[in-house]
């Protein structure tokens, strides 16, 4: 049985982040196990045409690596893949990773303090210490849809796209309107014979800030002195107004400026007005997850473009049965419904039993989903995570990474000081956090009562949306100076573990 100080779960941006940070403190007995066959997470996984991050890259980068070659505003995904690739190597981690190793179990040994970790190939690990960096875009979410085993063609979910697959000249329907589908859907219907899109919920879009970065641009990012890091500001801010400041602190009439604006867009999109009332929400903006595009709803003025609103009564051997009685045949079907992400099988994303045998999914099932400042349970010491419960803000998902990752390793420099192998943080302070994250409900635009009608992930199946209130200097400022005290930090191993060969 092999045996690390630290295991880092996950080897998109999270795992990167964290084990950049442990190599940073003097943390160098670690391994990061990735289920995927390269690393990079979403950016690995989601290949489908058109994908693209929908937040300005400046802001989505890591704050002490930012590049200046981005080719665009808005990085399509294979330089999020490639930037992914590069802070492996540029920060030293590609000898400590496992590449194709799927952890599906972990179960805390309260005698000697450690996790141990079985992986789905009967390898097993074990670790004083476990970072859960797994992300949620990363596991589809197949529709529940009648029939869907019987169709004749090709079937594929956004997240596993098939290259050898050939679009042109094919019927092709597309399942979902969220945020895959906005970038999949204009990026295909030039190409394929007719393209019918099957809506559940519209999706408010707005238009894209997003301009070709030229060389002279990347020169001046490149040279002059601050071009950077003003960049990242002008662009962290557009963001914190964008999805934080917004959803969180209703207040603010943030979200009502920006349905007036989604709506003049649409307005001057789409040229049908019964297609246009069909892409008209008629929930909050801030309730889903918005999205931002300069093509998406022009698509629908295409002849070969149909918006289907009807809803799906079974999937036959030849296309789609509407509940109308309308079937559309189709010889490709494409799955853009999302990810698993508060549900069983993804938090967590692997059975995790804590102390006294207390599984992790049943606690929250019993509890609600709650982790202290999104890093840790009380009763499961050791663990900690990176995108657990009211840790993420709606920011850039790089500010969480490093707010997270701070958090942890105050932790664990703190215990490395004290000798201690058991870190666990108190029920007090968890009950105390949760609490307050629940107080600042009446703010949110989710409790509103306007989201009614959104079909949001963003609720678990606990009626909560477990995102954290609060601006993104409030995280950065609270995980830096947190009270150390709100831990246990106790615990000697009866024996010690077995070194790696």
């Amino acid at each position: 049985m092999t045996h690390y100080d630290v295991m880092v779960v996950g080897a998109g941006f999270s795992g990167i982040g964290a084990a950049i940070k442990l190599r940073e403190a003097g943390f160098d007995d670690f391994l990061i196990v990735e289920d995927g066959d390269g690393v990079g997470g979403a950016w690995h996984w989601n290949t489908y045409p058109g994908v693209a991050v929908d937040i300005p890259s400046f802001s989505y980068q890591f704050s002490f690596y930012k590049r200046d070659d981005w080719s665009r505003v808005y990085a399509p995904g294979d330089e999020l893949k490639n930037y992914a690739e590069d802070c492996v190597d540029r920060y030293g981690l590609r000898d400590r990773l496992r590449l194709n190793t799927r952890i599906d179990s972990a179960e805390f040994d309260e005698a000697r303090d450690l996790w141990q970790l079985g992986t789905t190939g009967g390898e097993q690990f074990t670790a004083r210490h476990v970072v859960v960096a797994t992300g949620v875009l990363t596991q589809p979410k197949p529709p529940a849809i009648d029939g869907l085993d019987s169709f004749g063609g090709t079937v594929m979910h956004t997240a596993r796209w098939d290259h050898g697959v050939d679009l042109r000249g094919k019927r092709v329907a597309i399942i979902g309107t969220g945020a895959s589908a906005v970038q999949v859907i204009p990026s295909i219907a030039e190409t394929v014979d007719r393209l019918t899109v099957f809506q559940r919920t519209p999706i408010w879009c707005l238009p894209k800030p997003d301009a070709r970065l030229t060389k002279p641009l990347r020169e001046v990012l490149r040279r002059v002195p601050g071009a950077k890091r003003l960049t990242r500001v002008l662009s962290q801010a557009y963001v914190e107004a964008n999805f934080p400041l917004a959803a969180h602190f209703t207040s603010v009439p943030v979200a009502k400026l920006g349905e007036q604006l989604a709506r003049r867009f649409l307005r001057k999109e789409v040229a049908d007005p019964v297609v246009r009332d069909q892409l008209t929400p008629r929930y909050a903006l801030g309730c889903k997850r918005p999205s931002f595009s300069n093509d998406y709803l022009r698509t629908f003025n295409r002849d070969n473009v149909v918006l289907e609103t009807a809803g799906i009564e079974r999937v036959t051997p030849h296309g789609i049965r509407t509940v109308a009685g309308v079937e559309h045949e189709v010889d490709v079907l494409i799955l853009a419904t999302g990810f698993k992400v508060f549900e069983s099988g993804n938090m967590p994303p692997f059975r995790t039993t804590g102390v006294g045998g207390t599984d992790l999914e049943t606690w929250w099932d019993t509890h609600r989903f709650q982790a202290y400042q999104g890093v840790s349970v009380p009763g499961f010491p050791n663990l900690f995570m990176i995108l657990g419960p009211y840790g993420y803000n709606g920011s850039s998902y790089f500010n969480l990474i490093e707010t997270q990752s701070r958090h942890i390793l105050r932790c664990l420099t703190e215990a490395r000081r004290s000798g201690a192998t058991r870190v666990e943080v108190t029920p007090e302070a968890n009950r105390a956090y949760f609490e307050h994250m629940l107080s600042r409900r009446p703010q949110q635009v989710f409790f509103q009562g306007g989201c009614g009608s959104a079909n949001s992930y963003y609720f678990d199946k606990h009626g909560d949306v477990p995102f954290r209130p609060s601006l993104t200097l409030e995280t950065m400022w609270t995980s830096a100076r947190f009270d150390l005290g709100h831990y246990r930090f106790t615990g000697k191993p009866v024996d010690a573990p077995v070194a790696r060969a």
